[in-house]
């Protein structure tokens, strides 16, 4: 954006550069490649932790409902009976991290990755869990009740006694990869 002063035919209305400037400011603090997630902040309900790094972090019992954490990692985080329900999770990742008992109840996981996750008990009620990855996932003992597994990859994840996404269904022992 130019202020062309002193030029012949240029308006008043045109060399108003300096309010001109300050709008522009205003737009480009305001877009949402200026408003940042802030990585230090301290865990609670409705932080925002997006592309975040948090692997190993020992977060067990915390309260991180409605929490932003899209593209986040928690590789080996500790998130034993952590609260995540009504979470935006997307494409976040869990890997080889232990959610035993977590409530991710109402979340959005959908392309996360679970991927040799400890989910053992955990809630996972009306779950977003499209596309997303459970390789090799301990799932046992699960409630599923209501969780969208659309294209979810569940390959060697143990399902044992885990209740299907029909809210009634309790797989079998020694389910592997697919609820028996």
């Amino acid at each position: 954006m130019f202020c062309f002063a002193g030029l012949e035919g240029v308006t008043p209305r045109s060399m108003d550069c300096p309010r001109i400037a300050l709008a522009v400011m205003f737009l480009l603090a305001a877009s949402p490649l200026a408003l940042a997630a802030d990585c230090t902040e301290p865990p609670g309900p409705q932080v925002d932790w997006q592309r975040c790094i948090l692997d190993r972090r020992n977060l067990a019992g915390e309260d991180l409902s409605g929490a932003k954490l899209s593209e986040a990692s928690f590789e080996r985080a500790a998130l034993t009976k952590v609260r995540l329900d009504k979470v935006q999770g997307y494409r976040a990742k869990f890997i080889s991290a232990d959610l035993t008992g977590a409530h991710l109840d109402d979340g959005v996981f959908a392309e996360a990755d679970f991927t040799k996750a400890q989910l053992k008990g955990a809630s996972l009620r009306n779950a977003d869990l499209r596309r997303a990855r459970f390789y090799r996932a301990n799932l046992a003992g699960a409630d599923l009740t209501g969780a969208r597994l659309l294209g979810a990859d569940m390959l060697n994840a143990d399902l044992s006694g885990a209740t299907w996404t029909d809210g009634k269904r309790v797989c079998a022992e020694g389910s592997q990869g697919q609820c028996n």
